[in-house]
């Protein structure tokens, strides 16, 4: 008897996420030393951390929290005036500076890795610039050979873990016949043959019973690079045409090298360029300053105009997605807030996220569309039109739904 055929509206299954199921994720910058890794920290986050010319100036992690910015959230505070704004954040640690040789305790690794494993995304800050005032650890600049350095020494510590789980797990098999344990025997020298192949666990392809135990070892491999590549040129063509690295990130089809398919052979993640001296001038001036400045620097160069705009929204925006955050609303008078989960969080599950009663007597979860409210202009239009809905327990909630909850703890009717 043939299958059945499936139904043309179902939506494809999502791929089973790598890293814990949790709504309050950290991301952390990572990279060898001097390569502006703390100078950046300090652009994002405001604050005054140390950020010297000499290796290893951050020993113990810095963190900070840092607002997401979101044009829906300022348009809802537009439109409902409310007492209190709560916008999403993006927690962010600062970790000193690995070298090669980490994994196995140089210049202090096995610490620095610990704070990476404490994190659940990282920004891996490239140096792409030259300057003979702050001293790099390899003498020149590379950043190709940089990621390759940082990218093996991770995948060797996650290799010394998994070698020591085969042995627990030689060890338990020898005493019970658990199916589980052979299982989890079975995919550890899978992932053993993948890492040493060069290749990292984010990178692979892992069904959802992998992904399960994966997620219980935390392997450094295993969590989301967002590559930050840290430059002094202010233009982005510029940017792009003048060092060894070209990353093909602004999709321009000229920018043609070897150096571009070895990134690609590296994941082909995302990659951003930014200019810690232009960012560092922006930081400190006031909105109507910053954008005066970099009007009066359009300045017209042989292949574009002055083209670089402020990269830290972007940047935080891309590392809050990175680690599989996204957020709901909900909006009124009293608050306007973004409630923060992570991709393939239930609507359940969502109500917890503002109280634990709110998933114990879940009834259901009104939803509607940002889209839908900004153009038709109110609730009771968006109702109206018929694209105010109801949803079960089985809803997975989308990035920039608006919703309210019903719930019933006590048979009291609460909303």
């Amino acid at each position: 008897m043939p299958p059945k055929a499936a139904k043309k509206d179902a939506a494809p299954a999502e791929r089973p996420i790598l890293g814990r199921f949790s709504s309050h994720l950290k991301i952390g910058i990572v990279g060898l030393p001097n390569v502006g890794k703390s100078t950046f920290f300090n652009i994002v986050t405001k604050l005054a951390i140390p950020a010297e010319n000499f290796p290893f100036c951050t020993i113990e992690p810095n963190e900070a929290r840092v607002n997401v910015p979101d044009e829906r959230f300022d348009w809802l505070c537009q439109l409902y005036k409310p007492k209190s704004e709560v916008s999403a954040y993006l927690e962010i640690t600062d970790i000193a500076g690995l070298i090669r040789g980490a994994h196995a305790g140089e210049g202090l690794g096995n610490a620095f890795l610990s704070h990476i494993r404490a994190v659940d995304g990282i920004f891996h800050v490239l140096r792409a610039f030259e300057d003979p005032e702050i001293t790099h650890i390899d003498d020149t600049v590379d950043p190709v050979r940089d990621l390759e350095t940082i990218g093996e020494e991770l995948r060797l510590k996650d290799i010394e873990f998994v070698e020591k789980r085969v042995e627990d797990l030689d060890k338990q098999m020898k005493r019970s016949n658990d199916k589980q344990l052979k299982i989890e025997h079975e995919l550890c020298q899978r992932v053993l043959a993948h890492l040493n192949d060069g290749k990292d666990i984010r990178l692979g392809d892992w069904k959802a019973a992998d992904v399960e135990i994966l997620n219980t070892f935390q392997l450094l491999t295993a969590k989301p690079v967002v590559y930050l590549v840290s430059d002094l040129l202010y233009c982005k063509c510029l940017f792009l045409s003048c060092w060894k690295l070209l990353f093909d990130v602004y999709d321009l089809s000229f920018v043609k090298s070897e150096s571009t398919i070895r990134v690609q052979e590296h994941g082909g993640e995302t990659i951003l360029p930014f200019s810690c001296a232009f960012e560092q001038k922006l930081v400190d001036m006031p909105e109507d300053e910053a954008a005066k400045y970099c009007a009066e620097n359009q300045i017209t160069r042989q292949v574009c105009l002055h083209c670089y705009t402020c990269m830290i929204p972007k940047i935080i925006k891309t590392g809050f997605s990175a680690i599989h955050l996204i957020y709901f609303f909900t909006a009124g008078p009293d608050e306007v807030k973004c409630w923060q989960i992570r991709r393939q969080t239930k609507a359940p599950q969502a109500a917890g996220a503002i109280h634990t009663d709110f998933e114990r007597g879940f009834i259901c979860a009104e939803v509607m569309k940002f889209e839908d409210l900004k153009e038709l202009g109110s609730e009771s239009a968006v109702k109206a039109a018929g694209k105010y809905r109801q949803e079960g327990k089985t809803y997975v909630v989308q990035d920039g739904d608006i919703i309210f909850f019903k719930f019933n703890v006590s048979g009291g009717g609460k909303k």
